[in-house]
């Protein structure tokens, strides 16, 4: 799993309820590099609406980091814990990273699942997302692609343009990468 400390992956930590925002800019200010995958949803309040920056997931952030950076991470107040299983740090794969980062890039309609969508894997191969992969989950007409972060088990669902060319997987399987 890490056998250079001094390597550098990819970790979700958790933090405080309602702390994203300020984990960002503690994590910035100890130059740690990290993720907060956001997006604009419109608020509705008695007199006004407005377009406000939310998390994408809530109470998770991501960071770039090596063992030693990771350990620091954990010292500051808006984080709680690295996500871990047997007691390790757990990696979140890259190409998960990348592919919320291209999907966000596009400013798609967005909905966040706070499961893994089951269904038929796929790649991208034309449009806005190519070499995106994910998840095909269907609504009658519409194309939906669940691009999922499956240490966390959440998943960004965008509805495709018509445009996309698709590759398709075998169902009920993860795509190899």
């Amino acid at each position: 799993m890490m056998n250079d400390p001094s390597e550098k992956h990819w970790f979700a930590l958790y933090t405080k309820p309602r702390h994203e925002f300020k984990a960002e800019l503690q994590l910035k200010s100890i130059s740690i590099d990290n993720y907060l995958p956001t997006y604009l949803v419109t608020k509705r309040w008695s007199d006004r609406k407005k377009k406000i920056n939310e998390p994408l997931f809530r109470g998770y952030i991501f960071i770039y980091a090596s063992e030693k950076e990771r350990l620091l991470a954990l010292l500051q107040s808006t984080i709680v814990r690295c996500i871990s299983f047997s007691g390790k740090p757990s990696i979140v794969p890259e190409w998960q990273i990348n592919n919320l980062k291209k999907i966000l890039s596009e400013s798609p309609e967005v909905i966040v699942s706070n499961k893994i969508e089951i269904g038929t894997s796929i790649k991208i191969t034309d449009g806005p997302f190519k070499d995106v992969i994910g998840v095909v989950t269907g609504t009658q007409e519409d194309k939906w692609l669940a691009v999922s972060v499956d240490l966390i088990h959440r998943s960004v669902i965008v509805r495709l343009p018509q445009e996309s060319g698709i590759q398709v997987h075998s169902p009920l399987k993860k795509f190899q990468h």
